[in-house]
């Protein structure tokens, strides 16, 4: 069967929904077409049912920081209620309000497969083998995503390790696991399952956690997480995986063996382009992510393709809902026309949810030094604040700042401690309109405040 359209969106994750159902509220006849659930990767196995685990968590974490705070308690951890949290903010991971709410807009879904078959072609493979051909009059939008990435360990394939989205289906939580990987999801599903009793054992390959963050995230995080019990491991490179026993054995380069009843992978996700059928836009099918110009149109060897766009973590740009949600706008306005400014990513905030959070927003210290920029940098202890004296337990963190020292302006700053995420707003304001210090150390910083921690650090730098 083929269908002539106005547009097609191939993966509906966040950024390829709001596609699809704003150009359909604009008139277009839009077709949306994914093989997964539609919303993605973020409400099913992502960002909202991480949170609810970290949330569940902390409050755990808190209940055992009363005693010498505020009287006596009694802290019994149990997953159970996290789990049905979880199939409740999923829908027991079920789409239909999310379709419904597409063709609710006027919008049309197919699920199935979608592969590029021309430069204006869809064709949609569903789940019985039936194809669908669709042509598209104005634009055909790839946001496939991307999947879980397991290492080419051997031993490990075959295993039935846990990726991201296993670990948010348990119904209980292990006695013990190993997490291959210390970045952002490693580190709060560490920390979360640690909380409800599980013997964690984090090993990273690198030479510290969060490596793309601030070195001082890392101390701070090697102290707090090996305070709350987890065994942490950096500069450990696993070798091989054995899975005898009902548990799971790695093995590192440098000696160490490891052993628990699961596993969990959190080493990174990759993107499949060659299953998208890019080689018809003369894109190698092998490359790591899709190339796009400023305002989110694929670019070939040739140059750009004409009604072609792409959005999402297949670009590059940053694996996070809020990055394919912004660049959500840019192929909305280019495909009816709008204009509007190009994508700029100077002020990128990103947040790892540990307790204490680590939110950072541009560049840091090392990445300012490498681009020869004339940077000076200043750092202050949240629990010396008037706020961390006041919160006492669990006060952990710092505010570090990154300037540009010849343009007078912040180029990055990292915000770390018990609302880390939050207190990053007025930071991240600050890098992407290039606030000038001047202005900055002008400001009235409420208290007192976490946040106020920020008028101090801009104090060091105007020094």
């Amino acid at each position: 069967m083929s269908v002539h359209v106005d547009a097609v969106v191939i993966g509906l994750g966040p950024g390829g929904e709001e596609v699809a159902g704003r150009l359909a509220d604009a008139g277009l006849d839009v077709v949306g077409v994914d093989h997964r659930l539609v919303g993605g990767e973020c409400p099913y196995w992502g960002c909202i049912p991480s949170k609810t685990v970290v949330r569940g968590a902390d409050l755990v974490a808190e209940g055992h920081r009363i005693p010498g705070m505020a009287g006596t308690a009694m802290v019994c951890a149990d997953w159970r209620p996290v789990a049905r949290n979880i199939r409740e903010v999923t829908g027991d991971w079920n789409d239909k309000a999310a379709v419904d709410r597409l063709v609710s807009r006027g919008g049309r879904f197919l699920r199935g497969t979608g592969r590029l078959t021309a430069p204006d072609e869809v064709t949609v493979e569903d789940p019985d083998g039936g194809e669908t051909i669709l042509r598209a009059s104005r634009a055909i939008v790839i946001a496939t995503g991307t999947e879980p990435a397991a290492p080419p360990i051997p031993g490990l394939a075959g295993t039935p390790y846990w990726t991201n989205r296993e670990a948010l289906e348990t119904e209980g939580a292990p006695t013990s696991l190993i997490v291959l990987g210390g970045g952002a999801v490693g580190l709060e599903l560490g920390q979360g399952f640690s909380r409800f009793g599980t013997a964690v054992t984090v090993v990273e390959a690198a030479p510290r956690l969060v490596p793309m963050e601030e070195p001082e995230a890392d101390e701070l995080l090697m102290r707090i997480l090996t305070a709350d019990g987890l065994a942490v491991h950096t500069g450990a490179k696993v070798v091989a995986v054995r899975h005898d026993d009902g548990g799971f054995t790695a093995e590192c380069e440098r000696g160490e063996r490891f052993t628990a009843e699961r596993l969990l992978v959190a080493t990174g996700r990759r993107s499949n382009l060659g299953r998208v059928g890019v080689g018809v836009l003369g894109i190698d099918p092998d490359a790591r992510v899709m190339p796009v110009d400023e305002r989110m149109r694929v670019v070939s060897a040739s140059g750009s393709t004409p009604g072609v766009w792409a959005l999402g973590d297949i670009t590059g740009k940053g694996a996070f809902t809020h990055v394919s949600l912004y660049q959500a706008d840019l192929v909305i306005n280019g495909v009816l026309g709008r204009g509007g400014p190009p994508a700029r990513y100077h002020a990128l905030p990103r947040v790892t949810f540990t307790d204490p959070e680590i939110g950072a927003v541009g560049l840091t210290e090392a990445q300012a030094r490498e681009r020869g920029l004339e940077v000076r940098a200043a750092l202050t202890d949240i629990a010396r604040s008037t706020r961390g004296r006041i919160h006492r337990t669990g006060n952990q963190g710092f505010v570090k700042l990154v300037a540009d020292t010849r343009e007078g302006v912040l180029v990055g700053a990292t915000s770390a401690g018990p609302t880390g995420g939050e207190v990053l707003g007025a930071l991240a304001v600050a890098v992407h309109a290039r606030v000038p210090l001047s202005d900055l150390t002008q400001m009235i910083w409420a208290y007192p405040t976490f946040h106020r921690a920020i008028g101090e650090a801009i104090r060091q730098l105007s020094a």
